[in-house]
């Protein structure tokens, strides 16, 4: 069954009331189950095991009589639905469950079929399951969680949410394709591991087990296989840790309301969305497009004068054909005059302006996103990143000022001067990725928010927060998605470089695919082992080789006001100190249950700095193995490339001036700012091949015209 029957569009045509008026006359005293049955047989109305759809008929009869287009025979008293079958009393505890999920003896899945198996599994859920037992809805595939240590949990499958917009929305499809495929999602609607069951990894564990069993089973029973399975996650109590860990996909939150919430009270708590793809190319399945595995792609193909934006932006679902049309136009309008207006850009073309602004001004929870516009980019840089053995994910934010936007709605504080007015506007954290070199490859994620203004009431402890809501979490975001990537990427190893706000327990702690590293600066002088913190030991320890580095020159700073005064600094070649070691980096009092992680920690320091200037220092911390100077190197190398996502800020700062933009809402400034992400980006790319491959031609970045205009402005300077 490729497509569901629309039971209702189809019993709702002229000529089909026309057929059930027949079968009316026909059979005008047997129950309304006959009278759906025979319509079944007469419209052909079969599900794909070739059985009537008798409960979707029946219901749309119902709502087809309420209409007024016929009357059914009255309808019989139906039997009031029983209670659960269920134990004469609870369920027996399993006994000596082992602490890791390798250790369980004889784990399996057992499918609910039998009679006995179906009251264990309702005494579990209702007993022990915060939300009972059910009833679930549509397909229904239940699993008992045995083992050799008894009864462990269980799971229930059963119908996907009718609607879910953002589920809606990362899919891509429309209110048609949702009709007609439907069914191919299903929902993991109970997940239940008994609470005094205790055994580390058990729970993504027997994920990966019911993905792989589950989707043979509903074929088996209902005769198709689904495309893709959700779940949701109650985070007030939950954190999801386990669906991550299962490679499931946070796309986004609930909006509060049941399934049978008809007057949208919205009275259920907000849970988050994970979806898992059964099939890895279920757009393509769906009609609604695809997202392939990036191929391969060299740094600068495709980046010409003439084709780039197509590249970079084709095909962004934005929820309409034109308007996808309409960001690659606009893309490469803005391009030529990065900096100003567009309707500056565009020169006085008022069809384009008009076109460019209602792109930007879509309502605000429409599909014209951030994340919308950027997701061809990202492919691209995908497909960059494929070509590379080694790609450095560089995490760093910053604040963009919008005060003068005094009508602008939905920016937050990002600031107070002196005098304690605030600053107002957005803070825009982002991975830039890039080669071992520094060679840009593109925008592999940006989030934008507005920070909202310090409360007056006291902060609660650290660890009452949870981390998701706290402001570091965009840091583990980004990780993450690296992580996520990790499987389209398989030969390509990341390695997150980020500065000394990362520096956080939670980060290291975060699970991490095998081919993602991190490269952390140091902020925090930790407690070791040992009797000295973790600077003193490093300064203490043995010196593995001297280095030779050139320290750039800087500029002297003010005092701002919550940065200190900076005084000028010469450029300068210096010898530097070289140490490293192994550390074991202890949890903070607020996790005590978690256990020691074990990092490298590198140091550098400049032992004769000249007179009257601090010494060059660094503290790392990293994940990567280090087996001697030349791996501890080459990490010191990889850091000082972080610097390459500052110099795109200034670009987007200075060459596009995004704080310059001016529009109603925070939510246009956004879109208008991904636009000029992408922009930034190939500028700075640029100019970088410029400057390192100067043998390039230039046919890979310029148009025939460009060249031709800048021939004749070079010939008219010489």
């Amino acid at each position: 069954m490729n497509t569901q029957n629309l039971v209702k569009q189809k019993l709702a045509q002229p000529e089909t009331i026309t057929v059930i008026r027949q079968v009316l006359e026909t059979y005008d005293s047997v129950p309304r189950s006959t009278i759906a049955q025979r319509v079944c047989e007469r419209l052909e109305l079969f599900n794909a095991r070739g059985k009537p759809q008798r409960a979707g008929c029946l219901k749309a009869l119902r709502e087809l009589e309420r209409a007024g287009h016929f009357e059914l025979p009255t309808a019989r008293r139906c039997p009031v639905r029983g209670s659960p079958r269920r134990l004469t009393g609870p369920v027996e505890p399993p006994r000596d469950v082992p602490a890791r999920a390798g250790d369980v003896q004889d784990l399996v899945l057992v499918k609910v079929e039998t009679d006995v198996q179906v009251r264990i599994w309702n005494e579990l859920m209702l007993r022990e399951h915060p939300r009972g037992a059910g009833p679930l809805v549509g397909v229904q595939v239940r699993y008992l969680i045995g083992s050799a240590h008894g009864w462990l949990g269980g799971l229930g499958f059963g119908a996907s949410a009718l609607q879910l917009k953002d589920r809606d929305r990362w899919i891509g499809w429309d209110a048609e394709a949702r009709q007609q495929h439907l069914h191919r999602v299903v929902g993991l609607s109970r997940f239940l591991i008994r609470p005094m069951v205790h055994c580390h990894n058990l729970a993504s564990h027997l994920l990966g087990i019911a993905l792989r069993q589950m989707p043979g089973d509903v074929e088996t029973r209902y005769g198709y296989r689904p495309w893709l399975v959700e779940t949701f996650v109650e985070t007030e109590r939950y954190r999801g840790t386990c669906y991550r860990a299962a490679n499931w996909i946070e796309v986004g939150q609930t909006r509060g309301r049941g399934r049978q919430d008809r007057e949208n009270r919205s009275a259920e708590t907000r849970k988050a969305i994970y979806l898992y793809p059964l099939a890895a190319d279920f757009r393509t399945r769906l009609g609604v497009g695809h997202e392939p595995l990036p191929s391969r792609l060299d740094i600068a193909e495709g980046l010409d004068g003439d084709a780039w934006a197509d590249n970079e932006f084709s095909g962004a679902r934005l929820g309409d054909l034109r308007l996808s049309k309409r960001l690659v136009e606009s893309a490469r309008i803005q391009a030529q005059v990065p900096g100003r207006a567009f309707s500056g850009a565009a020169q006085g073309d008022w069809p384009r302006v008009k076109g460019y602004y209602r792109m930007i001004d879509q309502p605000q929870y429409g599909a014209v996103t951030m994340a919308a516009i950027l997701a061809p980019h990202r492919q691209r840089t995908l497909a960059r990143m494929r070509a590379q053995q080694t790609v450095l994910c560089i995490q760093d934010g910053t604040d963009l000022n919008y005060s003068s936007l005094a009508q602008c709605e939905g920016l937050g504080v990002i600031g107070t001067n002196q005098t304690g007015a605030s600053s107002r506007g957005l803070h825009l954290h982002s991975t830039l990725a890039a080669t071992t070199e520094g060679v840009p490859l593109g925008v592999l994620s940006a989030q934008c928010w507005a920070p909202p203004q310090n409360s007056q009431a006291p902060s609660p402890p650290a660890h009452v927060t949870p981390i998701e809501q706290k402001k570091g979490f965009c840091w583990i975001k980004s990780l993450r998605d690296s992580n996520a990537l990790a499987k389209a990427i398989a030969n390509t190893h990341q390695v997150c470089v980020m500065d000394r706000e990362a520096d956080f327990f939670e980060l290291f702690d975060e699970p991490r695919h095998r081919r993602v590293d991190l490269l952390v600066r140091a902020k925090h002088d930790r407690c070791t082992d040992g009797e000295l913190k973790l600077f003193d030991t490093l300064r203490q320890s043995s010196v593995r080789s001297h280095l030779c580095i050139r320290v750039p020159r800087q500029s002297s700073r003010p005092k701002l006001s919550k940065q200190k005064a900076r005084p000028k600094r010469q450029a300068r070649t210096t010898t530097v100190a070289l140490r490293y070691r192994q550390i074991d980096l202890l949890p903070p009092t607020y996790h005590k249950d978690k256990a020691p992680i074990t990092l490298w920690a590198i140091h550098i320091r400049e032992p004769s700095p000249p007179p009257n200037e601090q010494p060059i220092e660094w503290f790392l911390l990293t994940t990567c193995d280090i087996a001697g100077d030349e791996q501890a190197q080459q990490c010191i190398r990889w850091y000082t490339l972080r610097w390459r996502i500052e110099d795109w800020h200034r670009v987007l700062k200075s060459g596009c001036r995004i704080e310059e933009l001016a529009h109603q809402t925070a939510e246009r400034l956004k879109r208008a700012i991904a636009i000029n992400l992408v922009i930034a980006w190939r500028i700075m790319l640029m100019t970088l091949l410029g400057r390192e491959c100067p043998e390039l031609p230039a046919e890979v970045l310029f148009s025939d015209l460009e060249i031709t205009v800048l021939r004749a402005y070079a010939f008219k300077k010489n």
